[in-house]
């Protein structure tokens, strides 16, 4: 007879796609080895969604994607990001917090509907392209990691 031994469960890590309006969010799994859309939010219920999360979920750490023009130049969301992050660390002083590099992924999510075979009307779906650009931050940050 065989036993299975596992390691110490992990936290996941949570990636999330800031936006203007509303955020994309993507979360692994405990041992940290699939990336999947977990959700929406509107940029306004972030903190409140946050706190809900982490106090169900163990999260190791939470990537927040750094957007940046085509020259490297910082986005015009940055700003905002910015004060979220100020806001969300003075909350949470322990949670890890690592900004990535998202450019291009709105583009890379947009053709993931494409290949998938969404209709043109669901890929107008712009709540669906923020979770799937989350998934995409998470995805190569584990694919690098």
């Amino acid at each position: 007879m065989q036993t299975l031994i596992f390691a110490d469960e992990m936290g996941r890590v949570l990636a999330i796609d800031f936006g203007t309006k509303r955020c994309g969010i993507a979360v692994t799994d405990e041992l940290q080895l699939i990336a999947s859309g977990l959700t929406t939010v509107e940029r306004k219920d972030m903190m409140d969604f946050l706190s809900d999360y982490l106090i169900s979920e163990e999260v190791e750490l939470i990537l927040i994607g750094e957007p940046k023009q085509k020259d490297g130049s910082p986005s015009d969301v940055e700003e905002h990001i910015l004060k979220f992050i100020k806001k969300f660390s003075e909350a949470f002083p322990k949670q890890e917090i690592l900004r990535v590099d998202e450019r291009y992924t709105s583009k890379m999510a947009f053709q993931t509907m494409i290949d998938s075979g969404l209709k043109k009307k669901q890929r107008q779906n712009k709540a669906l392209l923020d979770e799937i650009s989350a998934t995409i931050i998470l995805q190569e940050y584990l694919y690098n990691k």
